[in-house]
């Protein structure tokens, strides 16, 4: 059994509130013995529709910032592997900023990363996954302020086994959640800010054990409350049963999950086994 703590939290776009909040999450979650806590896209903050571009890239930090040392630091005292998300600024980005701001060409010069850190037991940033797939639908354009990432995600070693991530808008992509099965991934999180509207929740609830059936894998999923977002946060195991549903609360949940139904669930239902690649390739 691994125990986990699953994080739903309503981001404000004060980015040192949210993290005050996430550290005692942490230290909360430590205390009741979890091996590894998930939050939210939008961690470190919520940018309402009304905020620029430029408003946005003012909090953004890079990998070296200080959210990601404190949450670091966090894991370390409280020995707890972390999976958090950032707005994330490059020293290259910051540059073609500089550049495209001096020369007035274009206010999208100020774009950041949407950004998931993942941070070991022993405070050391193990890996980072840049959101692939941006939501310009149904009305939204996130592509005005975030730019995408450009490199799938490689399953990392922790305390639920190998591990994939994904980000909200992600999952309604199914070959990613596949290629990150097929590189050996025992489970999926996926930090998300899925917003209200029609048939969203029955969208986020049908990807969500999509996902984890089709690949025979836990699916974590951690979303925002309020605002604009549903809640709703999701532990599905491999077989598609909702393990837990946060509803509306706000805080964190404690699960044991038992690795080895990974192993029980594939041998009955040997999805991966069974496909045709000799008719189709997926990576």
């Amino acid at each position: 059994m691994v125990r986990v703590s699953i994080v739903q939290m309503k981001s404000s776009p004060d980015k040192e509130e949210n993290l005050a909040f996430s550290l005692k999450q942490i230290e909360q979650s430590a205390k009741k013995e979890a091996k590894i806590i998930c939050f939210p896209e939008f961690q470190m903050s919520f940018s309402p529709p009304s905020q620029s571009s430029k408003e946005l890239f003012s909090i953004s930090e890079s990998l070296n910032g200080n959210f990601v040392k404190q949450l670091k630091k966090s894991a370390k005292e409280n020995n707890i592997f972390i999976v958090g998300s950032i707005y994330e600024h490059t020293n290259l980005i910051s540059t073609n900023m500089k550049q495209e701001k001096e020369n007035q060409i274009n206010k999208n010069s100020y774009r950041v990363y949407d950004t998931v850190v993942l941070i070991n037991e022993r405070g050391k940033l193990i890996s980072y996954y840049r959101k692939l797939h941006l939501y310009d639908a149904l009305g939204f354009k996130e592509s005005t302020k975030l730019l995408a990432g450009s490199k799938l995600f490689s399953p990392i070693i922790s305390p639920l086994g190998k591990l994939g991530t994904l980000v909200c808008y992600d999952l309604r992509f199914p070959e990613l959640s596949r290629i990150l099965a097929i590189k050996g991934s025992n489970a999926l999180i996926a930090p998300s800010g899925w917003v209200q509207g029609t048939m969203k929740e029955d969208h986020w609830l049908i990807m969500c054990r999509a996902r984890a059936i089709e690949n025979g894998v836990y699916l974590i999923a951690p979303n925002q409350i309020g605002n604009i977002f549903c809640g709703r946060s999701l532990v599905v195991d491999p077989f598609g049963v909702v393990v837990v549903d946060m509803g509306n609360s706000e805080g964190f949940e404690i699960i044991d999950l038992d690795l080895s139904r990974i192993d029980v669930i594939r041998k009955s239902l040997p999805l991966l086994k069974n496909r045709r690649r000799d008719l189709y390739h997926i990576h």
